[in-house]
């Protein structure tokens, strides 16, 4: 199934993804542990071995409230409230009511769009898209995937996201694109219950 990066010019689109996500996007997505899958590393292992990296890396406080040490031992919206970065990320889940749902998963991977990706939506756009819960839960939940994965599971990648629909990545060793044109801007970022990829573009399934 071919994304694209997000854009929302006029509420149709958001309608119409709405839709696409299939049966009630008001429902909380469920959210099931999963052993991880032949020949993965398991998550003890993924967070010893992880080593972030990026040229946005730089920006994440050294030490306390949303280091890279203080995000490790936090479930990951909890973990993402500390983070610079992710300021606008964490407003749009607490408004989906999805803080729980993702706090609770068990061995996640999030890719999820800096402050400066939601920047790229025109203002109109952006707060239609806060405003509806429906669509915002849906999109919100295309940036998971129900397993840990580590940069080598990138290279050339397809997973099927909690929303339903699927994202691709491909690259190597600290360069890895996420539907073909967003970029990781710092990756392999380990939470409690997750593993975190920052993005600098919004992602959205074909509708």
């Amino acid at each position: 199934m071919k994304t694209r990066i997000l854009a929302l010019p006029a509420l149709a689109v958001a309608f119409s993804l709405t839709v696409a996500c299939g049966g009630s996007a008001g429902d909380a997505p469920r959210v099931t542990p999963s052993a991880p899958a032949a020949g993965s590393a398991a998550p003890s292992t993924l967070a010893a071995l992880a080593r972030p990296f990026g040229m946005a890396c730089s920006t994440v406080p050294a030490s306390g409230v949303g280091s890279l040490s203080s995000m490790a031992q936090e479930p990951v919206v909890t973990a993402a409230s500390g983070n610079p970065l992710l300021s606008t990320l964490v407003a749009a889940v607490r408004k989906a009511g999805l803080t729980d749902t993702l706090n609770m998963a068990s061995d996640i991977t999030v890719f999820a769009p800096s402050d400066a990706a939601f920047a790229k939506l025109p203002k109109v756009t952006l707060d239609k898209l806060l405003a509806d819960r429906k669509v915002l839960r849906a999109i919100l939940t295309y940036h998971v995937v129900g397993s840990r994965k580590a940069p080598e599971d990138l290279v050339n990648g397809t997973f099927t996201t909690l929303q339903g629909g699927e994202l691709t990545t491909s690259g190597s060793g600290e360069s890895y694109k996420v539907n073909g044109g967003a970029n990781v801007i710092c990756g392999d970022i380990q939470t409690r219950n997750a593993t975190v990829y920052i993005v600098d573009a919004v992602l959205m399934p074909k509708v």
